[in-house]
């Protein structure tokens, strides 16, 4: 009896990540028949999830609608084993954070599927990462077992297939190198880094560049943060980091990266502040002052993901971010909620 609805749960897991794989973008009908399924799956299979539902007093059996599903608090995956169903994990990704803060635990079941969806997350924005050269700069993170973005980035870099894609510690000389060989021959490159660290990078171009560098191509060079102080210095605004950035480099657009450990899927921002979800992942904005109220389009508040492709954890997440999303499904980050503990991806309230 075991094996066969072990049988049955693995079936009902299949179809639901190749309707996540089949979401189109603008398919709202399609992402709210899924998130109905999605929700129905974890309710029964995520004991977690369940008796948070148990403890709000809410039947799963009341919940008709997407907007009716209660996000669980991101605290939770400091304390809890969230998993959806019974299974090894191929991999604990564990988040950033101050020392001796408490790290969330993300247990990933399938991490082809992880891979999988990344890649097809950041080509939907960017084109094939063939095209690139990728630079990873992100120390501190890897200097620690666990990091979902080192992991990404990784996988990016084999992806690429660029015998010039690379990590870079912090081996700045090098690295401002090979961008300006890349510039020069004409090569598109990619640079993710994580705030700091590209801050760091910024001040080093800026006194080590040779009188002759040109300014670098955006038709050929993507920079891309993905938030990340970690108490390397004061907190700066996403606005602030940009403008540092732009000054340092001569570029006009910044691109960023939205994601975190408890999460599966990714949000990107092509520079002008706003990002954008893939098919399988929605955002909408909670009150502050009654995390089971909606705020109206355009008004600032707590962020609520819903993650499909979080299947085997949770899809239905309240984080402590600050936001404000637009008519068009867009949202921007505006920082962290006074009373949340810091981690790597805080940003300051800027407004």
């Amino acid at each position: 009896m075991t094996y066969l609805c072990s049988v049955h749960t693995d079936k009902i897991r299949a179809s639901i990540i190749a309707q996540v794989e089949a979401l189109e973008a603008g398919d709202q009908a399609g992402f709210e028949r899924l998130a109905m399924q999605v929700f129905s799956y974890q309710v029964e299979h995520n004991p977690v999830y369940a008796r948070f539902l148990e403890l709000l007093g809410r039947r799963p059996q009341g919940i008709q609608t997407p907007e009716e599903i209660p996000h669980l608090p991101i605290e939770l995956f400091k304390s809890r084993v969230i998993k959806t169903g019974q299974w090894q994990e191929q991999q604990i990704f564990t988040s950033s954070g101050t020392t001796g803060s408490t790290p969330s635990r993300h247990f990933l079941r399938d991490a082809a599927f992880y891979r999988r969806h990344a890649r097809r997350t950041f080509e939907r924005f960017y084109g094939p990462l063939q095209n690139y050269v990728v630079l990873a700069l992100l120390p501190s993170y890897l200097e620690r077992t666990g990091s979902s973005l080192v992991f990404m980035a990784r996988d990016f870099i084999e992806g690429s297939g660029q015998s010039e894609s690379g990590f870079y510690l912090n081996d700045y000389e090098g690295l401002r190198q090979m961008i300006e060989r890349l510039q020069a021959t004409g090569r598109p490159a990619l640079l993710l880094g994580v705030t700091f660290a590209l801050l760091e990078f910024a001040a080093y171009w800026s006194q080590n560049k040779r009188a002759d560098t040109k300014p670098l191509s955006e038709q050929q060079f993507i920079l891309m943060e993905t938030g990340g102080m970690k108490g390397r210095g004061p907190e700066l605004t996403r606005e602030e980091v940009h403008h540092r950035l732009k000054k340092a480099f001569g570029l006009r657009q910044i691109h960023s990266e939205y994601g975190m450990t408890e999460l599966l899927s990714q949000a990107y921002s092509s520079g002008e502040g706003l990002f954008r979800s893939p098919p399988a992942m929605r955002i909408r904005i909670r009150d502050l002052r009654d995390p089971f109220a909606e705020r109206q389009t355009g008004h600032s508040g707590g962020i609520n993901v819903t993650d499909l492709a979080n299947i085997d954890s949770c899809s239905f997440i309240a984080t402590q971010d600050i936001g404000r999303q637009y008519p068009d499904g867009s949202f921007k980050i505006l920082g962290r909620s006074d009373d949340s503990e810091l981690r790597g991806c805080n940003l300051m309230l800027s407004t």
